[in-house]
């Protein structure tokens, strides 16, 4: 392999996937493959541009026709259900991103831990749900993960240079959502539209209803316990509406690290990939005379009840955290198709939550079967 870097980014039709692409377009890096669901529009163009070797898509019939649009070029598309596990055994990429959303990023990310000396995770789904698996899996295969989430890789960066056994408390930003301010009365006839209505960041469906509900920062937080070595009590959740510091560290000493910067997720994914070195990206400056004020807010625990879910599940660990992650993202998928309304997530993934039996032992298959019966539990409850 030359001096470019190579990489590999899963999931790369969605916003943390196209916004990774940029980052590689901008340094000239070399794109050996990318996967992606059903959008094959967009599919086609990423291939004709970054011409990969080999590209995978879930969706068998969007694969036929991807083949016949792109039968001139020399990469090769594979699909199916194991699609993009098969496509990494290919590989040798320097870095893979993988930006696959919900639990259909596990097995990816525990294959590229396997194949590849980096991996820079977007899907926090991945570390909820098997955190600690996961964890075990990259230091018996001496693979980096380097966080992609804009608050994980602020952590990151604020940890350089220390030691981890220093840090007193994680201070974990959170804009607060486009319902900031707002009492249950208020959420109870909220549209898909209004919940889509992100007032800092633009993102996929799905992390954009997780953040109007909270539960993103609920998830956020398990993440960063397993990422970083630490407690669920030395994480405490700030409301910084500004999203202008992406996240904190405290130390010992009471001094606080912050990192700051525009709402873009290049940077992040930019450190993942050159980390440990900085280059110029295709962000743009930050303007402190512009920000005008920083502000902060406790979070509203009773109008948003799934943030306090998600700190109990931290706490209690085993197969909860997997539960309570299938649990929402059935609830948030059957809102964005209007069977439920914006609260009856609330109630569908605390219910599923409260009423499970967690076993104290576990391994990757029953994280597999926990997730899928929790995810037809939340359908049956709807018929």
């Amino acid at each position: 392999m030359n001096d470019k870097k190579h990489i590999t980014v899963l999931g790369s039709t969605g916003s943390i996937g196209t916004q990774a692409l940029r980052v590689t377009e901008f340094a000239d890096y070399a794109v050996d493959a990318i996967a992606f669901g059903s959008n094959i529009k967009l599919g086609e163009e990423q291939i004709r541009k970054f011409k990969p070797k080999f590209v995978s898509v879930n969706d068998e019939n969007a694969a036929a026709d991807l083949k016949m649009r792109v039968s001139d070029t020399d990469t090769k598309i594979l699909s199916g259900k194991n699609c993009v596990c098969e496509m990494l055994e290919f590989l040798d990429s320097d870095v893979c991103i993988n930006a696959i959303s919900g639990f259909d990023g596990l097995l990816p990310t525990l294959t590229a831990i396997e194949r590849f000396p980096r991996l820079g995770l977007a899907n926090k789904e991945t570390i909820v749900a098997a955190g600690t698996l996961v964890k075990q899996s990259a230091t018996k295969n001496n693979c980096e993960i380097i966080p992609v989430d804009s608050e994980h890789s602020a952590i990151f960066q604020c940890l350089e240079g220390n030691k981890n056994k220093t840090v007193r408390r994680i201070l974990l930003t959170c804009s607060g959502g486009p319902f900031f301010g707002k009492k249950m009365e208020d959420l109870k006839n909220v549209t898909v539209s209004d919940a889509l209505g992100h007032p800092t960041w633009k993102m996929g469906a799905k992390i954009t209803i997780d953040s109007a509900t909270l539960m993103n920062k609920g998830l956020e937080l398990i993440e960063a316990m397993h990422l970083f070595d630490v407690s669920p009590e030395q994480i405490e959740v700030l409301i910084h509406r500004e999203s202008i510091i992406h996240s904190m560290v405290e130390y010992n000493d009471k001094a606080v690290i912050a990192q700051l910067g525009v709402s873009d997720m290049c940077l992040p994914i930019q450190y993942a990939i050159t980390y440990p070195n900085r280059m110029e990206s295709p962000c743009e400056a930050l303007d402190f005379f512009k920000i005008g004020k920083l502000t902060f807010f406790e979070p509203d625990r009773e109008n948003f009840p799934l943030l306090a879910l998600a700190e109990k599940t931290a706490q209690a660990g085993g197969l909860l955290p997997c539960v309570m992650n299938a649990a929402n993202e059935e609830a948030v998928s059957l809102f964005l198709d209007g069977k439920i309304s914006f609260t009856d997530i609330f109630d569908l993934v605390y219910e599923t939550v409260e009423n499970y039996r967690n076993p104290s032992e576990f391994e990757l298959s029953d994280i597999i079967k926990a997730n899928f019966a929790t995810r037809e539990l939340v359908k049956n409850k709807i018929i």
